[in-house]
């Protein structure tokens, strides 16, 4: 299989914005006890900027899906500005470059940016469980 070449550039990525919500000690511990059963859940919207340019925010939202009284809620949403190839005018070929290309290439550092929150909010060694399979969400949704 040949390298293609790639119809886009990471021009930045940032994080933009980064919360950890934790209300209270008694809440706190209960999470400590409970965060293997958080859900991690992912958004990814996207705007055009001038000159070929996307921004495109990739959100990761961990929170209890089970919605108890004492909980955490952590959130991270990350931006990536993105310049696409001159090339690009078909809105799928688009979609597939913010929804899956993209996604790879800035997952390992909004990852890492993520555990980094989770570990300095007081619950260090928590694993994502699952790595999120951008191509795979991708053709599920639009294939």
């Amino acid at each position: 299989m040949t390298k293609m070449t790639e119809n886009f550039k990471i021009v930045t990525e940032f994080i933009k914005d980064m919360s950890s919500e934790t209300p209270d000690v008694q809440s706190y511990l209960f999470v400590k006890e409970n965060i293997s059963k958080y859900n991690l859940d992912i958004d990814i919207s996207s705007k055009a900027l001038k000159n070929k340019l996307v921004e495109v925010n990739t959100s990761l939202k961990f929170h209890d899906k089970e919605l108890n009284e004492k909980r955490s809620h952590f959130e991270i949403v990350y931006a990536s500005i993105v310049k696409i190839d001159e090339k690009i005018n078909n809105k799928k070929e688009l979609q597939k470059i913010i929804l899956c290309d993209v996604q790879n290439k800035i997952y390992p550092n909004l990852e890492k940016a993520f555990l980094n929150l989770l570990n300095n909010s007081g619950f260090p060694g928590v694993k994502l469980e699952k790595k999120i399979d951008f191509n795979k969400l991708y053709n599920e949704k639009f294939n």
